[in-house]
């Protein structure tokens, strides 16, 4: 579909009025790991998107950077074949050229001081066919080990402070290893940029109904009252996946589910969901309310760890009718691996606003199906009238965000079952954003992207955070760490998971299915 024709459909649906795009001062993004797995499946892709949907600045330019030796040809021709391999709409051959014709690339190792000249002469000549200087955005879309280093070459070359313009650095997950290493690459980091630069990323708070979930409280006055401990019974986050580790061993070995999702993704979503109202939509308030919250999940003992923290594994088991192997039998796993492919845990937000209100995370890879979502269960009515024969009868309301796979929120209700007695069951009314906005909802990066080049850090995470994250993390790492004896339970694959998780919750309480 054409700019235009899209355009003029954006016109005629009043559902999305109100979708005009800020300007963008023109840049030069330059991508450091451009031939990795994350450029080819995520952002190449991702600035096509933004290109077709005429959001890029009027005047874009992109390099590339990484070790293999290409001309500039060659790294355009794998720039084209990524985005019309992972791009999310067929892409348009002349918005393709226009994306790609200038795009240059530069060879080399990260350490290599050369690089950096070569990039510096880069910058410079599209500053000179443009005619005035561009902002520049330096995404480092490579092995955490490289993030340091990086930055200081950008330094040792007076990157990090052009003349008249802005230069942003934009980090990937994982920020650090455990809170001491998280600290030190803060203390590396910000000895070259100044933290108003520093873009670390979470893809997770770039996904529409993340961001939806600060609409669905501060915006409507049916959900805000009775966001508090007097109405909400618990709270449960769930990300939860069917696939197993694919070909990264390598990677899984070291991370593990906590470190993979639970330390970022999860209690991002935990912190958006538990915040006080920031006074403004602006990035540092919006994190000044976050890391309130954060800071006040109290970090568990090395004592407290087992009775609220669970690791397991998966074993063989059938995942869509394929029979697979466990997590021990993978490919360049031990087969005496300790680590954890589950992870779930019983938090508890020690103010005001929450105190008493548990809050149960829960992550696996190869379980029953790929899902992420926020339930927020109330409390039960106080008197039961209602009781007939043939009832499933009343059952406490339900706030559901699904975050993936289909963008929404549901809500369910009590309702009569139609007949001539009084027999309730639980209803749902649902909102889904392909529906109701008559549109795909953009790709995490796409809004990110342009996010990082407009310089808005709303959904970006502040150093601070980051080691508040760490810091309730950590004590249950070092736990882990130093118990070598006790079993890690298993659970089939594509089960619900390790039935050791119901310990976690309080009597009367259950996972939701998946």
């Amino acid at each position: 579909m054409s700019a235009v024709v899209e355009e003029r459909e954006l016109r005629e649906n009043p559902l999305v009025e109100g979708l005009e795009r800020l300007p963008v001062h023109p840049t030069s993004l330059v991508i450091f790991g451009a031939t990795g797995d994350l450029a080819h499946r995520k952002l190449l892709p991702a600035l096509y998107n933004l290109a077709h949907e005429g959001a890029l600045p009027e005047r874009f330019e992109l390099v590339g950077v990484a070790r293999r030796d290409h001309p500039d040809e060659n790294f355009q021709a794998i720039a084209r074949e990524s985005i019309e391999r992972f791009s999310r709409r067929p892409p348009n051959a002349d918005v393709l050229d226009g994306l790609l014709s200038n795009t240059r690339y530069v060879p080399g190792a990260f350490d290599d001081d050369d690089v950096y000249r070569q990039l510096d002469r880069v910058l410079r000549e599209f500053d000179e066919q443009a005619g005035s200087p561009l902002d520049r955005v330096f995404y480092l879309s490579t092995a955490p080990q490289f993030f340091p280093l990086i930055a200081q070459k950008l330094g040792d070359a007076g990157l990090q402070s052009p003349e008249r313009v802005q230069a942003r650095l934009v980090i990937e997950k994982p920020f650090g290893y455990d809170l001491a290493s998280a600290r030190k690459l803060n203390d590396d980091v910000l000895e070259i940029f100044d933290e108003s630069q520093v873009f670390r990323i979470d893809h997770y708070l770039g996904k529409e109904t993340v961001q939806n979930l600060m609409a669905l409280r501060f915006a409507n006055a049916l959900f805000e009252p009775v966001w508090n401990r007097n109405f909400i019974d618990a709270v449960q986050i769930t990300a939860a996946e069917d696939l197993g580790i694919g070909g990264r061993a390598g990677y899984y070995e070291g991370a593990g589910a906590l470190r993979d999702l639970v330390q970022n993704h999860m209690l991002q979503l935990l912190a958006l969901l538990t915040m006080e109202p920031p006074a403004s939509f602006e990035a540092n308030r919006l994190r000044d309310e976050k890391l309130k919250v954060l800071e006040a999940i109290v970090p568990p003992s090395p004592g407290d760890v087992p009775s609220m923290a669970l690791r397991a594994q998966y074993g063989p088991g059938d995942v869509g009718g394929e029979h697979v192997p466990g997590y021990r039998e993978e490919e360049g796993v031990a087969p005496d691996s300790r680590t954890e492919t589950y992870a779930a845990l019983r938090l508890n937000v020690s103010n005001w606003r929450w105190a008493g209100v548990p809050f149960y995370l829960r992550t696996g890879k190869r379980l029953a199906r790929k899902v992420t979502e926020i339930a927020v269960i109330l409390k039960p009515v106080p008197h039961l009238a209602f009781q007939s024969s043939g009832s499933i009868g009343v059952q406490a309301n339900q706030i559901i965000l699904t975050v993936q796979p289909d963008e929404g929120v549901s809500v369910s209700l009590g309702a009569k079952i139609p007949g001539p007695r009084m027999r309730i069951r639980p209803v749902n009314m649902e909102f889904r954003y392909g529906t109701s906005f008559l549109s795909e909802s953009p790709e995490a990066y796409e809004r990110l992207i342009l996010d990082a080049m407009r310089g808005d850090a709303t959904l970006f995470t502040r150093n601070d955070e980051i080691e508040a994250l760490w810091g309730i993390i950590d004590p249950i790492l070092t736990a882990w760490h130093e118990d070598t004896s006790s079993p890690v339970p298993q659970y089939p694959a594509g089960s619900q998971g390790p039935s050791e998780a119901e310990r976690l919750l309080d009597s009367g309480r259950h996972w939701r299915r998946l």
